[in-house]
Parts: C-alpha cells; sequence; structure tokens
C-alpha cells in the first residue's frame, strides 16, 4: 500500500510537472537606457522628498525576482539600441546598429513577437517613441541600418501584428523617392485602423481590427519623434501610460488566443543622453506607472500571466555621489521642465523680444523652472557661470546650440542642468551607452527562470520557454 501510495504521489507530480502552466499572457517592459543606478536613483529621490535618507521602491524592483544581465553587442563591448533590441527581440547578438539581421548584414533573425504570433497569440509592439525607433523595430524589421526609417515602416506592415503604438512613423514617405507610397497610406490597405490620440482610439478600437496608435497631428507638427517627456506633459499629449491601457484594451478583445506585449519607455535613454537627471527620474516614474497597469491585469490572471522588465543598456555613465558621502537628490524636485523645454521657452523668448532679451527676463526664467536664486541657493560662481553663457548666446549675434543625441538645446539651458547635477551630488560620465548591468524583473508564470545573472540574448529565450512558444 506505502508502495503504491508513492508510485501515486510520484506520478501526479510528474503529471504537474510535465502541464506546468503556461504563460498565457506576456508583458516584455523596455526601459530604454535604464541601468541600476538609474532605478536607484529614482527610489533615492523619491525617499528624499519624504524627508528621509534610503528607498521609497518602485513597483517593479518589489518583484520576487530581480537580477541584473551584460548587454554587449557581437561586435562592441558597449552595445546602441539596434544591436540591444535585436538581443532582446530574437536571441541573437548583432552588430551595432542592425536590426532583426545577424552581424553578416544577410541572415535575417526573427523575433519573440513572430514567435508568440505563430503560435497563434495577439501581438503588440509600443513606444513612447516613434514606431520605427530601433528598440520596437527589433521585434519586427529586418534591415542593415536602423535609420532606414522607410523601409522598417513597410516591414511593420509585413510583420503584421495586431497592434502598434508610438509617437508617429518618422519618415513616412521615401526620402529617396518621393513618389514612394506614404506609410500612412499604406495602413488601410494592410488593415489597419490609425488613431490619432488616446480619445480618437476609444472611438475606434471597437470596429478595429488591428490598430496602430500615434499622437495627434498637432503633436507630430512639433515633435513626430517622440512623445513628450512626463515632466512636460500639458493636458491632451499622449502618455505611455494611456498607450498601454490601449495596448491591453485591444490584446484583450478576444483572450481566449492569449497574447504577448512589448512596451518601451524609449524616453529615459534620451533623458540620459542629455545628463538630465530630474527628467530622467520623472521617465522611470513613468515607466514603473505603466507597468502598474499591467500588474492590474497579472492580478486578474495570475497563473496564466508573466511580466518581464527590462533595459537595453545603460545610458550616461550616471554615478550616484561625487565625493561627498552623501546625496541632495530632492533638489531636483525644483526643476519644472526638461532641458530640452527650457530651451523652448527660450526661443519663445528670443521671438517675442526680437532677440533681445535682457539678463532680467533669463533670470526670471532660471528662477521659474529651475529654483535658481529662489529655492536653490546659486554661489556667485555658480551665477557668474550663468551669465558668461547669457553673454555668449544671447548678446554676441550668433549662438552655438549643445547637441546631445537627440537634442540641440540653448547653452544656458545645458548649464542649468549641470548646475543641478552640481547641487545633487550626481555625476555623468558621458551622453552615451555604458557597459553597465541592465535591470531583470520578473513574477508571474515562468518567472522563476530569471533568478540568476544573465545575458540580454538569453532574456527572450526564457520568455518562450515560459509561453511555450517556438523558436523559428
Amino acid at each position: 500500500m506505502k508502495r503504491f501510495s508513492f508510485m501515486l504521489a510520484f506520478l501526479m507530480l510528474a503529471i504537474s510537472y510535465g502541464f506546468a502552466q503556461k504563460a498565457k499572457y506576456v508583458f516584455y517592459f523596455i526601459g530604454d537606457g535604464m541601468g541600476v543606478n538609474q532605478i536607484e536613483g529614482a527610489e533615492l529621490y523619491q525617499a528624499e522628498l519624504q524627508g528621509r535618507i534610503g528607498i521609497e521602491p518602485l513597483l517593479f524592483t518589489q518583484f520576487p525576482y530581480f537580477t541584473v544581465a551584460t548587454s554587449y553587442s557581437a561586435t562592441n563591448g558597449v552595445t546602441d539600441s539596434a544591436a540591444s533590441g535585436t538581443a532582446l527581440a530574437t536571441g541573437n547578438k548583432s552588430k551595432n546598429g542592425t536590426l532583426g539581421m545577424l552581424k553578416d548584414h544577410k541572415t535575417n533573425v526573427n523575433s519573440i513577437a513572430v514567435w508568440a504570433k505563430e503560435a497563434g497569440h495577439r501581438v503588440g509592439i509600443a513606444t513612447s517613441v516613434s514606431v520605427d525607433h530601433a528598440t520596437p523595430a527589433s521585434f519586427y524589421a529586418h534591415v542593415p541600418y536602423r535609420k532606414m526609417y522607410y523601409e522598417i515602416g513597410k516591414d511593420l506592415y509585413k510583420t503584421g501584428f495586431d497592434f502598434y503604438a508610438g509617437s508617429d512613423f518618422k519618415i513616412p514617405v521615401d526620402e529617396k523617392n518621393p513618389k514612394s507610397e506614404c506609410l500612412y497610406d499604406m495602413a488601410g490597405k494592410n488593415g489597419y485602423t490609425i488613431a490619432r490620440g488616446y480619445e480618437d482610439y476609444l472611438k475606434k478600437s471597437k470596429k478595429a481590427d488591428k490598430m496602430i496608435l500615434l499622437q495627434t497631428e498637432e503633436a507630430s507638427k512639433i515633435d513626430r519623434s517622440c512623445i513628450p517627456y512626463a515632466i512636460d506633459r500639458k493636458e491632451g499629449d499622449l502618455t505611455l501610460e494611456q498607450i498601454t491601457k490601449s495596448a491591453i484594451d485591444f490584446m484583450s478583445k478576444d483572450l481566449d488566443k492569449g497574447f504577448f506585449l512589448m512596451i518601451e519607455g524609449g524616453k529615459i535613454d534620451w533623458a540620459c543622453h542629455a545628463n538630465d537627471a530630474a527628467t530622467a527620474f520623472h521617465e522611470i516614474e513613468d515607466f514603473d506607472n505603466s507597468i502598474k497597469i499591467a500588474y492590474d491585469f497579472y492580478k486578474q490572471h495570475p497563473d496564466e500571466t508573466l511580466i518581464v522588465i527590462t533595459a537595453d543598456h545603460e545610458t550616461g555613465g550616471f554615478v550616484l555621489g561625487t565625493g561627498k558621502y552623501e546625496l541632495n537628490l530632492k533638489v531636483l524636485k525644483n526643476q519644472k521642465v526638461s532641458e530640452t523645454e527650457f530651451t523652448r521657452i527660450l526661443r519663445d523668448l528670443r521671438t517675442k523680444y526680437n532677440n533681445n532679451v535682457s539678463w532680467d527676463v533669463v533670470k526670471n526664467a532660471l528662477t521659474e523652472n529651475f529654483g535658481f536664486w529662489k529655492t536653490v541657493e546659486l554661489t556667485d560662481e555658480e551665477t557668474a557661470r550663468l551669465e558668461d553663457i547669457y553673454k555668449k548666446s544671447f548678446k554676441s549675434g550668433s549662438v552655438d546650440m549643445e547637441k546631445n543625441l537627440y537634442a540641440r538645446n540653448e547653452p544656458i539651458s545645458s548649464e542649468a542642468k549641470r548646475i543641478m547635477s552640481e547641487k545633487a551630488l550626481i555625476g555623468w560620465t558621458s551622453g552615451g551607452h555604458s557597459a553597465g548591468f541592465i535591470p531583470v524583473c520578473a513574477i508571474g508564470a515562468g518567472a522563476e527562470a530569471f533568478s540568476a545573472r544573465t545575458d540580454n540574448a538569453e532574456i527572450p529565450m526564457k520568455i518562450a520557454e515560459a509561453a511555450g512558444y517556438k523558436q523559428k
């Protein structure tokens, strides 16, 4: 009898293991440029705002599995977003700048999103930057160079996922061939409905078979390459939370099929390229708020849902502490706009005053947007730095804009941002990427696969195994 009971228990255990619950609903969040220091900085910042030293945890850092991954590419110790996106999407290392292809620029490789589609699941790809940017494109495109935006846009239709979202198409018409078909015109022919903004999505989504959610045309006239930073957001702007809600809503049209959904917080990277800490922290908090929406879905389907959060690389070589064994992150609350938005403010002042803007006007703008001389005390040396730049850029008759990867900014805007970092006692080693560890957090069905240090190319393989996708 004892032997029979043992054999029965063993058989039940084997059956249970063999039929372990697969992840029917997969959320894959990628915080572009979000290294471990950026995450800890955001948590330390929130704690300081509460008047204490410590951390105020983000939701995703409390998930039961939290490890780190390496991110080098096939050709470089420091990756770019195309090669890292390809690794995160396909499980293959590639050459920097390459999307959905091996480093030979001949061999196409399919992404986990394609595997999910071939398994019969609904698929969505969403981002806070343009829908044809490197990270989202790595899940559907096959091009040797990431700036082939028009070709990437055509691949979006060829792959044919159920839902796409982003700010817009960066280049909707082939610049080399003015007679080429516009990417917007291709939508209807390929069964897609284009919605412009969240309200438009709500109006059109029920009748749409496949959807592309973009920001409003008015917003794209200002900047089609991305939605606004969270710190700069105005009423009516499309948000990452709205994109996430829309994606889940659209994926849920037929829950029996299951789904795979990739959502990128793309502008964390942009803020870190600019070495703009306050803006980066707002982007990380915004990213976390989007994850909370997915977590609400998980709580309704805990045995069938997998949520994985990672990054494609670290940006900026961000350092918490500059030698004094202390931090002053709470000073960043005085910054009300991004470096880029303050550049727009100064540009508007130039227009208003016919390019004859007084120091008092500029100084007042700095006070309103950075708290200088009011809530943020400046030394005489710091004030002199700002005044000197004002004279060079407002009184010399010409201005040399400061460039980072994604923006050209007024020199005084860049200097104000640098002073804020100095006041916060944080540092940046570059305006580019680093090889720093990237975070990997997971919860749900199959999340235990993310319990040890890994590499970015292993992540999609682990997700595919948890979801039961065949890698093709």
